[in-house]
């Protein structure tokens, strides 16, 4: 999709910020926004954008957020872009002040799942639209909706909302999907224990529509980029409003548990010395057909392993070299080196 649009002129790619922003009516924020020490999103990289994009808009703009953003990002975006335009003063070509220059920031959060994501772009489930009452607010709306008019050609995908509620959807329904995960986990470590098979009960649970079948299979718990950051993130927020939230905090204890589940049955095979023993373990991403690594629990199988002076060969047809990376970072290299190969191969 990308070659073909970069040879038909539609698209193109420039480390040239000046160029970046005039090129744009609607400029969209899709950078990263990782957790920081305490689970609190960094918004840095969203600040230096929007600070660029009131440096040198000279024209009505539509920002638009699609990172995952704390609520009220949208609010401080609109204030980083307001301060910017105040240093600038005076239009050069007009002689106007910057500052009635038009723009919106618009809330349009993304829900695609990673390993399927241009299938999900292209048939979404829903388009959420977060866009507060303004005096550019109805133009916003009217170049949003003509922007994703042929993803609602089927039927009306669209859902418009105010800014903040756009962005406490996309954590909502986060943390929604890793509270079913972490129950499913909860009750399948029950089930062991009472010669329940947890598969069946899945099949039992999932046959009734209220609850449905998705996200129910039980494992060795949730990773990637944005389960494990939008929990802890949206804890994060009720902690600074005084109301923490108590199922998040246990959907997140649960799954760090759940990672050390399998360690648990390994050593209840052959005790906590594994010196002089080899384990294959065949996948290393969070997720199949995807290379992130991150969270995954595939790496806190590896780094239980060595410590207790296991060897483990290891396989993924497309995680290998991201997998390699994370786990010098969290093995060391010597251990990495000597108790850690990866093949190449089945």
């Amino acid at each position: 999709m990308v070659v073909r649009n970069r040879g038909l002129g539609r698209l193109t790619f420039s480390a040239d910020v000046v160029d970046s922003v005039h090129h744009g009516d609607i400029v969209f924020i899709a950078v990263g926004t990782p957790p920081g020490p305490e689970g609190r999103a960094d918004l840095s990289y969203v600040q230096s954008a929007a600070s660029s994009i009131g440096r040198w808009m000279r024209s009505p703009k539509v920002i638009v957020d699609k990172s995952t953003v704390p609520v009220g990002t949208g609010e401080q975006v609109q204030q980083w872009i307001a301060q910017e335009l105040a240093r600038r003063g005076l239009s050069e070509s007009t002689g106007k002040p910057v500052s009635d220059l038009s723009y919106c920031v618009v809330s349009n959060p993304e829900f695609l799942k990673e390993g399927a994501a241009i299938e999900d772009f292209m048939r979404p489930d829903r388009i959420v639209l977060g866009i507060d009452p303004g005096p550019f607010a109805q133009t916003a709306q009217e170049w949003m909706q003509q922007l994703y008019g042929p993803l609602n050609r089927h039927h009306q995908r669209t859902y418009l909302m105010g800014r903040r509620a756009a962005e406490f959807t996309k954590y909502a329904s986060n943390a929604m999907l890793a509270t079913r995960i972490s129950f499913m986990n909860d009750l399948a470590n029950l089930a062991e224990r009472l010669d329940v098979d947890i598969e069946q009960v899945r099949m039992g649970m999932g046959s009734d529509p209220r609850i449905g079948f998705s996200f129910l299979y039980a494992g060795t718990g949730y990773g990637g980029s944005c389960f494990p950051k939008d929990v802890q993130a949206l804890q994060h927020m009720g902690l600074e409003l005084g109301y923490p939230l108590r199922l998040l905090s246990a959907v997140d204890a649960i799954n760090q548990y759940q990672k050390l589940r399998l360690v648990e049955k390994i050593t209840a095979l052959y005790g906590d010395d594994l010196s002089g023993l080899r384990f294959a373990l065949w996948g290393l991403s969070f997720k199949p057909n995807t290379d992130d690594v991150r969270e995954a629990p595939s790496r806190v199988l590896v780094r239980e392993l060595t410590q207790r002076g296991a060897h483990v060969r290891a396989y993924d047809p497309v995680a290998g070299q991201a997998a390699c990376e994370a786990l010098k970072t969290d093995l060391g290299l010597k251990v990495f080196s000597t108790q850690f190969e990866l093949v190449e191969d089945l």
